[in-house]
């Protein structure tokens, strides 16, 4: 009886030995204790991911105290207190609004250490309200591109009660309308929770938003999604708050008729007919949209040999219906001709969508 009381007190030892060795060896998963390669073990905590399945952004702002806050999609900030942005990385990659560049401005500036980038901007003000990202720089070898699955991107409202819409450089501004896209009218805010609205200038006019013809993002302003010619006209955007409306930039909407392509281009030459001693005007014309630059290349006869004049212009001109067109010329102008300036002239137009190539013969 004494044997058998023994034995079964053994065997109970020995089970629960077992049990606290696997909640033991189960605490260690939790940690992922791993062995690297040369004997070093390390800790791999699991990765944190939003609802979205993405890991959480490494875009940060700095606070006082050390303290640091996870930006979201979307910031509110106070106008005039530095921002200091830090992104982890040994190599980072920025981008913010683009006026910043453009008027190379002193208040902002980046700096890069061995564990992340520092953007910091002085004196922030509303028309510093926009969309601030980075993003981590691989590298192979001498080439290095953007790592689109670590991207992050914060906009930005500096909150102004003295300024509810962005300042703009202009105080009137052109937006083309497209049949066959989207138009904008940027009328941005650096309040998200202000009440916008549209309006045409003449007829006074409120523009009421819906979700299907027209609707309003504060991040970029008002978006219509099928433009038409009747949209044509002067507009301007107004939003309210607690305080006194105020009233944005001037915006003209042009209808556009060209669509997008090579430039249509066509050649002639006045006069019609000409003999030594005349002088001659060869035009190159291109009709294409209003906001697409075009250049010209000359080549002719007399090149390298012959002074010639070359003048380059544009204009914007309504063609019937209310539709738009941009009218872009080079004139080439040979004066007193010699037999050295009579031959082919060819004029090469050249924009962001292609170039086209036409030319003329002048003889005796």
């Amino acid at each position: 009886m004494n044997l058998w009381a023994v034995l079964c007190l053994t065997l109970l030892v020995v089970e629960l030995q077992n049990g606290a060795c696997q909640q033991v060896k189960r605490r260690k998963d939790i940690g992922e204790n791993r062995i690297r390669p040369g004997g070093k073990r390390v800790k791999v905590w699991p990765t944190l991911k939003d609802g979205r399945g993405r890991s959480h952004s490494l875009l940060t702002q700095v606070l006082d105290k050390g303290r640091f806050l996870r930006l979201g999609q979307s910031t509110i900030l106070t106008p005039g207190k530095n921002m200091e942005l830090r992104c982890k990385g040994s190599k980072i990659g920025w981008s913010y609004p683009t006026y910043l560049d453009t008027f190379n401005n002193s208040r902002l500036s980046i700096k890069q250490s061995d564990k992340y980038s520092q953007l910091i901007l002085t004196s922030p003000s509303a028309a510093d309200t926009g969309a601030y990202s980075c993003w981590v720089i691989v590298c192979d070898g001498t080439e290095c591109e953007k790592d689109h699955d670590r991207a992050y991107v914060s906009y930005i409202y500096f909150k102004d009660k003295d300024n509810l819409f962005v300042p703009s450089t202009m105080h009137f501004e052109i937006v083309y309308l497209r049949p066959d896209q989207p138009a904008v009218v940027p009328c941005r805010v650096t309040e998200p929770q202000a009440k916008t609205s549209l309006h045409r200038e003449v007829p006074p006019v409120e523009i009421t938003a819906n979700m299907t013809q027209m609707a309003y993002d504060p991040t970029k302003g008002f978006i219509l999604q099928n433009p038409r010619p009747e949209h044509q006209g002067v507009f301007y955007c107004k939003a309210e708050t607690m305080d006194t409306p105020q009233i944005s930039t001037k915006y003209q909407l042009l209808y556009v008729e060209v669509p997008s392509g090579p430039p249509f281009v066509s050649l002639e030459t006045s006069p019609d007919s000409v003999r030594g001693g005349d002088n001659i005007n060869v035009t190159c014309t291109v009709l294409g949209e209003p906001d697409v630059d075009v250049s010209f290349t000359w080549t002719y006869p007399g090149q390298g040999s012959r002074p010639v004049h070359i003048q380059t212009s544009w204009r914007l001109v309504n063609r019937g219906m209310g539709y738009t067109t941009r009218v872009t010329q080079s004139i080439l102008t040979v004066e007193d001709m010699e037999t050295i300036d009579f031959g082919e002239y060819m004029c090469k137009a050249k924009s962001q969508h292609g170039e086209t190539i036409v030319g003329t013969t002048i003889s005796k």
